[in-house]
């Protein structure tokens, strides 16, 4: 990777490279853009642009940039362009007649990143921390006069590689960071909303063609789907983004809860919490709007995300491998020393008979090889009791049964008999939790793993996928990030030497 410089500065690039930027292709809207100007040919603008500040406010102090949405859009739309005629001459379409009824599904994106301070070898690292905001165009259908369905000409085949995840803004904020983040997304949001109430025209193969987008806001971790739905963090007892079980609830009944929460509700539950109409103390009235007490600000899909859900799952059987090598189930509370005695058996465990180095924070790679069946015979090694290893085994099996269902971009197609046996095997998994694991589940039980059990197949029912609606594309596009800034992830070797 040391070789060449490959990225180039904006004013060096040629025609052909520039045509892939936002900003070079014309286009309009009918009707046009509430709020938002008619010129196309605009790039990168500043990411406090439609900020109106007055005497009192004060600046944000953060550098952002971005492109305007609709720009975006067009370009996004414009490097599809030989798909889309392809996928009309596939279908059989004639595509001069095929000029309007266009549908574009757009998945939403944003996260996070931690420290991404220039490294120049030493002195103090400062912490600056960036957000990126990206979306992925997932398919473009058209409605073909007298037929009721839409058939479908484009669909993105790597919905979460980050070559199909384009940038839309950047910002130096820290995500935790909510006043900064909503100021700098407000008009991102604004622009939005104007887009769905309107359709594009654009050149597709030397016609003007018609545009409508739909936008599904699913490439989000839980936190930033709390932070934007106005719902209290992630350590709250209402456990859940999706339903409104609370974390007791949820251990005692694992599997059975249905999708409740919307936008929609979690505003007027917000303007509930402010007005208190019923004058009732704080405790029943954050009972009665289950835990929303702030206003959201964007509109998610309640969805879950598949590598967040990994990470979060494998982080849990972490524990329990840990427990079951410290025979928990027979004893309370074991002392602070001896579950590190158990923790640094375990990693040595796995680093010996897996050459899997312990890490800081879980992350995907160390989950993805964490939740396998040779992992789980390796831990086994270290549980004295027969019993007990057959019990792990089974819940490994179950875990490794039931993930491809919530991880791959078409269950219906990849993995149909999972997909069947899905609810039966979160049903035995959960009876084994609530069983042979009740001393980790008695009265609570992790974010992800209620999601796991409870609400997979209701949203594969309602998207077809959760692999594919993941914010992985995203994720990877944080790398390319770091590549630019010309800095490279902590490659520290500290936390390696401790063991």
């Amino acid at each position: 990777t040391s070789g060449r410089q490959i990225f180039q500065p904006l004013h060096t690039l040629r025609n052909a490279e520039k045509e892939l930027l936002p900003g070079y292709h014309q286009f309009e809207w009918q009707p046009a853009l509430k709020n938002v100007s008619s010129s196309w040919d605009v790039g990168i603008i500043d990411g406090l642009s439609g900020w109106t500040t007055f005497v009192e406010d004060v600046p944000a102090d953060t550098i952002s940039r971005r492109f305007r949405y609709d720009v975006a859009l067009v370009s996004a739309l414009k490097d599809l362009e030989e798909d889309i005629m392809e996928g009309l001459r596939e279908r059989g379409l004639d595509d001069s007649i095929c000029t309007s009824g266009f549908t574009v599904v757009v998945k939403e994106s944003c996260d996070g990143m931690g420290d991404v301070s220039e490294k120049h070898g030493n002195g103090p690292a400062v912490p600056e921390k960036a957000v990126r905001f990206s979306f992925t165009i997932m398919s473009v259908s058209i409605r073909v006069e007298g037929e009721d369905d839409g058939i479908t000409i484009f669909q993105e085949p790597k919905p979460n590689s980050e070559l199909s995840c384009r940038p839309l803004c950047l910002m130096f904020v820290d995500e935790s960071d909510h006043e900064t983040l909503t100021a700098i997304l407000g008009p991102v949001v604004a622009e939005r909303k104007a887009l769905m109430e309107s359709r594009l025209i654009i050149s597709v193969g030397g016609l003007l063609r018609s545009f409508r987008f739909f936008f599904r806001g699913t490439g989000y971790d839980e936190k930033m789907v709390r932070e934007m739905e106005g719902l209290e963090a992630s350590g709250s007892t209402y456990v859940c983004t999706l339903c409104d079980s609370t974390r007791a609830e949820a251990s005692q009944n694992m599997v059975l809860h249905s999708i409740t929460r919307s936008h929609d509700e979690n505003l007027e539950r917000y303007e509930i919490w402010r007005k208190n109409p019923f004058s009732e103390s704080a405790d029943e009235l954050r009972d009665r709007v289950k835990g929303v007490s702030a206003k959201p600000f964007m509109e998610t899909l309640p969805t879950l995300d598949a590598l967040h859900c990994d990470i979060g799952n494998a982080t849990e059987f972490y524990k329990i491998f840990q427990d079951e090598i410290g025979e928990v189930y027979q004893r309370s509370n074991p002392s602070r020393e001896e579950r590190r005695r158990w923790r640094s058996t375990l990693d040595k465990q796995l680093r010996n008979k897996l050459k899997l180095k312990p890490v800081m924070r879980m992350n995907g790679n160390y989950a993805r090889r964490l939740m396998t069946r040779e992992a789980v015979e390796v831990v086994c090694e270290l549980v004295p009791s027969e019993e007990r290893r057959e019990a792990l085994k089974r819940l490994m099996d179950l875990y490794v049964q039931m993930k491809p269902v919530w991880r791959s971009t078409c269950p219906s197609r990849d993995c149909p008999d999972q997909l069947c046996r899905y609810s039966y095997n979160s049903q035995q998994f959960a009876d084994l939790l609530s069983t042979t694991f009740k001393y980790r589940y008695d009265g609570k039980i992790t974010n992800y793993l209620h999601k796991t059990l409870a609400h997979v197949p209701e949203i594969i029912e309602r998207d077809g996928s959760i692999g594919a609606w993941a914010s992985e594309g995203n994720e990877s596009g944080n790398k390319l990030f770091r590549r630019f800034r010309k800095m490279n992830a902590r490659q520290s070797k500290t936390f390696e030497l401790e063991d």
